[in-house]
């Protein structure tokens, strides 16, 4: 069975993690209804991505409280991690460029199977399990808009081939096969032209639509969904200003971020 499971909804209120450098995001304010399309919206630097790692369980926040489909953040992470996906992080999510798209979609199935799976369902019979995975990834590749056959070499392509776009869209089929509640994509729009943008943020609005609450971050987001800002909320103090001006020279600092979150609770 490939039906979507239903939404997640997102709640958080003064939700705010500090690192080594300072915070990464503060005083972050939102509600979001199951299926909604949720865009984090921010300058570079000012914790986007440590905002989406933080909703999905995969980096613990220090500050405030939050809920995603109910459950408390950051007391059950786990439990969080369980139901939500990444797409498209770097440091995190990446596409190897050495393998095709065939042996991405591969493994990502074997890696559902061998650990989001039933023990009930690995003990199957191998035909019926083949099978439903490649009803997995048939569905997610619909889902994520990605005709294989339609690309340079079919799903031989090599991920160093594709298009930013098709490369974003394989990075959602892979997420969407652990059939998540919610969906979080890094990145959206960068580096995309204007038509390839709207074509994103279609793909997303089509995945929401179909009951999947999407969190994604970007640089504008679309006028039809749910915004949370991690731009400052006000004026700075020169100390203050001062770290924003460190960790916005940086440009690796959210995803040195990113990687110390996922030391500490671990990748899924």
């Amino acid at each position: 069975m490939n039906s979507t499971p239903p939404g997640a909804s997102i709640t958080a209120e003064g939700f705010g993690a500090k690192g080594p450098r300072g915070w990464t995001f503060r005083d972050v304010r939102v509600t979001a209804d199951p299926g909604s399309l949720v865009a984090v919206e921010g300058p570079s630097g000012s914790g986007r991505t440590c905002l989406l790692l933080a909703l999905t369980g995969r980096m613990r926040s220090t500050a405030g409280r939050a809920a995603v489909a109910g459950l408390a953040l950051p007391r059950q992470l786990p439990a969080v991690r369980r139901i939500s996906a990444l797409a498209h992080v770097p440091g995190v999510s990446e596409l190897d460029p050495a393998l095709t798209v065939a042996e991405h979609l591969r493994e990502r199935a074997l890696l559902q199977r061998r650990f989001g799976g039933s023990l009930r369902a690995l003990l199957r019979p191998r035909a019926e399990r083949v099978a439903e995975a490649r009803g997995g990834i048939d569905a997610a590749l619909h889902g994520a808009g990605l005709d294989p056959a339609a690309l340079v070499k079919g799903e031989r392509t090599a991920v160093r081939d594709l298009e930013r776009l098709e490369a974003l869209r394989l990075s959602v089929a892979l997420a969407l096969i652990a059939r998540p509640r919610l969906l979080a994509v890094d990145d959206a729009d960068l580096k995309l032209s204007a038509a390839e943008r709207a074509e994103a943020w279609a793909l997303l609005r089509s995945i929401a639509a179909g009951g999947t609450t999407v969190l994604a971050v970007c640089s504008e987001a679309p006028p039809d969904a749910v915004v949370v800002s991690t731009a400052p909320r006000t004026e700075p103090t020169a100390e203050a200003a001062g770290d924003e001006h460190r960790r916005s020279a940086d440009s690796g600092d959210d995803e040195e971020e990113a990687s110390d979150a996922l030391a500490e609770t671990g990748r899924s």
